[in-house]
């Protein structure tokens, strides 16, 4: 029962919906020429990973591959860097964009006005396949173009540069460790000098080569050469715990200063480097067929939307006129 007076109410107000769909698709026909139309550009990239350079060139096992593709870390990584201020700023300041986008800087909320236009035409964000895609939206097919090229290009920029800052920290310090290494090295060998020249060489050859003789004066009934030896003896043995504490420290020290210089040489390579930190799959081109407005689906639904509408109010003012007269 209910389904056949929607149908006869339908029917019996069909030339009025269809005029207004009529009317709702000349409106928006009229609204659909006055937009902008919008030029799309877009770049996709793969992340690579984000390894030491010069591990590569001075361990011998290498645990990583540089030309290996990032992992899904290193996307994210690279889509934060993307989506920054600092490269959002870059953008806006060489494309002069609070001109082309007709926001006046100094007025109040010029600021949150540039954020919502920019994020409205410019964004980067993971595809399904892993890869990162950059699409900027345009009236100027050839500055979406630019704009998503550069981004592609300052991405490296800003990535470096943080990689870099980072590396020359960890450089300097180790600059840093291994002066303060070969200065206390230094200081060691001048205090070994100084018992050289006091006659301590070898003291393990030494004591055994004394303790050989020692026993070989007294053997021979030589008392003077026996106390002669026994003094030697002594003053080495006096001097015993500084030279073996002195050769044990430069031993190990030997060691720190070669492993400070390879890890030195290795942090200078990181900090002084530039390496791409994408793939680049597809560069971005000027586009020759707008991306929107979609100007018949803007009619089409401007239409559908009109007409359900007034469908909707026209059934609800009937069912009022029908309960009134009813009551």
């Amino acid at each position: 029962m209910e389904s056949t007076h929607l149908l006869v109410f339908l029917w019996r107000n069909l030339k009025t919906l269809a005029a207004v769909g009529f009317l709702a698709a000349i409106a928006a026909s009229g609204v659909a020429l006055i937009l902008d139309e919008y030029y799309e550009s877009t770049v996709v990239m793969f992340a690579t990973s984000q390894h030491s350079i010069g591990e590569q060139f001075f361990e011998e096992n290498k645990k990583n591959d540089l030309l290996a593709y990032g992992e899904t870390e290193d996307a994210e990584r690279l889509l934060q860097i993307l989506n920054s201020h600092r490269i959002r700023n870059r953008i806006i300041e060489k494309y002069d964009l609070y001109t082309h986008y007709d926001i006046v800087p100094n007025e109040p909320g010029a600021k949150a006005a540039m954020g919502l236009t920019y994020n409205s035409n410019v964004s980067a964000n993971l595809t399904r396949f892993g890869s990162i895609q950059v699409r900027v939206l345009d009236t100027d097919p050839e500055l979406a173009r630019d704009m998503a090229n550069d981004m592609a290009f300052l991405v490296d920029s800003v990535a470096n540069k943080m990689r870099n800052d980072r590396a020359k920290e960890a450089y300097d310090l180790a600059r840093s460790t291994l002066s303060n290494t070969s200065k206390q090295i230094a200081e060691a060998e001048d205090s070994l000098a100084t018992l050289h020249a006091l006659g301590i060489y070898d003291f393990e050859a030494q004591v055994e080569g004394l303790t050989a003789q020692y026993g070989m004066a007294l053997a021979s009934g030589n008392p003077r050469a026996a106390a002669t030896i026994k003094q030697d003896l002594e003053q080495l043995g006096a001097l015993a715990n500084g030279y073996n504490n002195l050769s044990a420290y430069l031993e190990a020290a030997y060691e720190q200063q070669a492993l400070l210089k390879k890890r030195l040489e290795l942090m200078r390579v990181d900090a002084e480097t530039q390496l791409s930190s994408s793939f680049i799959v597809d560069y971005a081109s000027a586009a020759d067929k707008k991306a929107k407005p979609v100007r018949w689906l803007i009619v089409v639904m401007t239409s559908v939307v009109a007409v359900a509408a007034a469908f909707l109010a026209m059934l609800a003012w009937d069912t009022l006129q029908r309960a009134q007269n009813a009551a």
